[in-house]
């Protein structure tokens, strides 16, 4: 299973399309998972035009999208547990999106932790999780370039970063 990985596009009703070269790499995935922070819920259509999609709410989302999709949600994809979250609330956005899915022991109880907030691509394992931020698609903010990801899941899980420079 290949799943295309976004979040933060803070993208707006007046946002017609896209960046090509996200809507390009996006090409063959099986679905689209969606960390949060979309903006407007007319977004979900653009995404839906290229693969079947879920997502969260981010702390800039507004009551659609919160009821929509919710805030923390686990999956069951591939024969994993992905757990899904923006991962805002905390000092460290990637021990905050952790922690939302530890059980009282302090435990992971899922497979990937996908999540966004901070705009950083972020990828590292934890044991035997996998805690992926894909970046931005559309809103870099300080970074050098707008990001994504793909995960692709077989007997295990990898995940990779694609960068591209112009947002057109």
């Amino acid at each position: 299973m290949r799943i295309g990985v976004v979040s933060d596009t803070h993208l707006n009703s007046r946002s017609t399309a896209l960046p090509a070269a996200l809507v390009r790499g996006l090409q063959g995935v099986d679905c689209i998972l969606h960390a949060g922070d979309w903006i407007d819920e007319s977004i979900v259509a653009l995404f839906e035009s290229i693969a079947p999609v879920d997502g969260v709410a981010g702390n800039n989302d507004g009551v659609e999208i919160i009821r929509r999709f919710g805030k923390r949600k686990v999956l069951a994809l591939g024969g994993f547990r992905i757990g899904l979250v923006h991962g805002d609330g905390g000092r460290s956005t990637p021990e905050t999106a952790f922690q939302s899915f530890c059980d009282t022991h302090g435990h992971s109880t899922v497979d990937v932790v996908i999540f966004g907030h901070s705009h950083i691509p972020f990828l590292e394992r934890r044991g035997g999780t996998l805690l992926f931020n894909p970046g931005s698609a559309a809103d870099k903010r300080r970074q050098p370039q707008y990001s994504y990801g793909i995960i692709e899941l077989t007997d295990r899980i990898e995940a990779t970063h694609f960068y591209y420079a112009d947002r057109s």
